[in-house]
């Protein structure tokens, strides 16, 4: 997680390491994980995999069984320290401290980009900016995948609030007994599919029950005909 979003969602989950997984244990949504899972492997096999803001390593674990390599960057020690756990294959995988907006200092491109259940905690406002940095450290063509939560009424964390930027937010509560403010957008894929649409080739947007993903072929040059994002205030 990153940490210039200075809003303490590197602090939450810092704290919500420990319990991080328990939403995947869920008996409803076994379902939409498995097809997810199925999904993000097929997708990124035999490729040179860049995932940010990995977290625990739940689908580092799950994308480096088919994957040439991946490495898998976090801002949080605490995360990554439950990742380095993860069996995964030997020599196919690095863990790593790093910012997602600084992706580019990695000094190196991938045909690979994955970032699952990041998406939602970007402030609106600085989408373009995290999507650049990403694609910054990936190749033309470069086959790039974002996967996160859809909003489930009586499923879902209520919304406790929509800021001026158009950006909702949840109050959680972690098994320390502290309660956080967090950044938890929800975006249509009529949403997801203009946003990246200038980036994209070959775009496709799949809702689930309780999840969704984007899939896309990096186009080459495409930032310098990135759109402006939709204004969702």
């Amino acid at each position: 997680m990153s940490e210039h979003c200075d809003d303490g969602l590197a602090d939450y989950y810092a704290r919500r390491a420990a319990q991080y997984e328990r939403i995947y244990a869920r008996p409803e949504r076994q379902g939409d994980l498995r097809e997810l899972e199925r999904r993000v492997t097929d997708l990124l096999a035999g490729r040179k995999v860049l995932e940010v803001a990995c977290g625990t390593g739940y689908w580092t674990a799950r994308v480096a069984r088919r994957a040439r390599s991946v490495l898998a960057a976090d801002v949080n020690d605490e995360v990554l320290q439950i990742a380095r756990r993860k069996p995964v294959p030997p020599g196919r995988v690095e863990f790593r401290r790093l910012d997602v907006y600084r992706t580019a200092s990695l000094g190196r491109r991938f045909d690979g980009g994955l970032a699952a259940f990041w998406w939602s905690h970007v402030p609106r406002r600085r989408l373009r900016a995290f999507l650049d940095a990403f694609h910054a450290a990936l190749l033309p063509g470069a086959r790039v995948v974002f996967l996160d939560n859809r909003y489930v009424e009586g499923n879902s964390t209520p919304l406790a609030r929509t800021d001026g930027h158009g950006d909702t937010w949840q109050r959680r509560s972690l098994d320390d007994g502290s309660v956080h403010e967090v950044r938890k957008n929800f975006p249509s894929g009529d949403e997801l599919g203009t946003v990246l649409a200038p980036w994209a080739d070959n775009l496709a947007v799949s809702e689930l029950t309780y999840y969704w993903c984007a899939a896309y072929d990096l186009r080459a040059s495409a930032g310098d005909r990135a759109a402006p994002l939709p204004d969702r205030r």
